[in-house]
């Protein structure tokens, strides 16, 4: 069934009827017609006229609410062929909240503003933590970046609505919260086992905790997966060595130390050649390898 709505109501001071008195010519004769002021059709015995008083016709849009209006008209039936929901952006933040709007596509492609308490708003899946009675979704904690879906109903229309969850903090999620480790690696790695997550734990046994194995770029639930350093001789040269470490990853910086012996005390940066990378495996060589003793270590950092 259609539906009529309001549109358009125009008043034009001093509008009547236009008469137009007989009109002949040698190839035609016309009786006496009228046009109104708005502007309609008219016709005689030789021509059909369409009138027009001009300016007051075509579609109207407003970007905030959207909305079309189509004008020229005293009334226009149509029809709703569907509900639409939006958020913009299409994202929320961790924590955050984004506003929900809803409106109506009409069979003439126009739109009608609903309003969003009009609306029966739900969370249909993913980290929203609610929607409110006014359409304001709030977003919940995740550790990557995650499409939640919200639901709108109204008028008998049900529509849903994708929108990203951004993950804003590295090291807030759930049980992993504030301990110093990427959420999202220890989901990774953890997520049927959170108890063995914690930074100092050792859950593989290999003598290297999560928060170095994290830092090294290594699996922690594998023993295997570990960092070594080797230190072996050059062919000729006494008194210097090459250091071999891996593995070795881009986007991590890796520094050489010595000392002579390991009494507590600082290590001291070695000076060494430039690198010699193979796959994930590096060289690099001490030149000043000299004295009784050495011992070495490399210390990772990670952004």
């Amino acid at each position: 069934m259609k539906t009529g709505k309001l549109i358009v109501t125009s008043m034009l001071a001093g509008a009547g009827i236009a008469h137009a008195g007989p009109r002949a010519s040698a190839s035609y004769s016309g009786p006496t017609d009228t046009i109104d002021a708005g502007g309609a059709r008219t016709t005689s015995a030789n021509y059909t006229n369409d009138g027009s008083l001009g300016g007051i016709a075509g579609l109207s849009t407003v970007a905030v609410p959207a909305e079309t209006a189509k004008s020229g008209y005293i009334g226009q039936l149509y029809e709703v062929v569907d509900l639409q929901l939006a958020a913009t952006p299409a994202t929320v933040n961790e924590g955050g909240t984004r506003q929900l709007t809803a409106t109506q596509l009409l069979d003439d492609s126009s739109t009608l503003a609903v309003p969003a308490a009009s609306v029966a708003w739900s969370v249909a899946s993913g980290p929203l933590a609610s929607v409110n009675v006014n359409g304001l979704a709030t977003a919940g904690i995740v550790y990557q970046d995650t499409v939640a879906t919200a639901q709108g109903s109204y008028a008998g229309l049900v529509r849903q609505l994708g929108v990203t969850v951004m993950n804003v903090s590295l090291d807030d999620y759930g049980s992993y919260a504030g301990d110093g480790l990427q959420d999202g690696w220890q989901n990774q790695y953890f997520s049927a086992n959170p108890a063995g997550a914690g930074p100092l734990l050792d859950p593989d046994g290999d003598g290297q905790n999560n928060f170095f194995e994290w830092t090294a770029g290594l699996v922690p639930t594998d023993p295997l997966s570990r960092f070594l350093l080797e230190i072996a001789p050059v062919p000729g040269q006494p008194a210097q060595k090459n250091l071999v470490f891996s593995p070795r990853f881009n986007d991590r910086t890796y520094t050489v130390k010595s000392r002579t012996d390991l009494a507590p005390g600082s290590w001291s940066p070695t000076t060494v050649s430039a690198p010699s990378d193979n796959g994930t495996e590096r060289t690099v060589t001490d030149t000043a390898a000299t004295g009784a003793k050495k011992f070495y270590r490399v210390e990772i950092s990670k952004p």
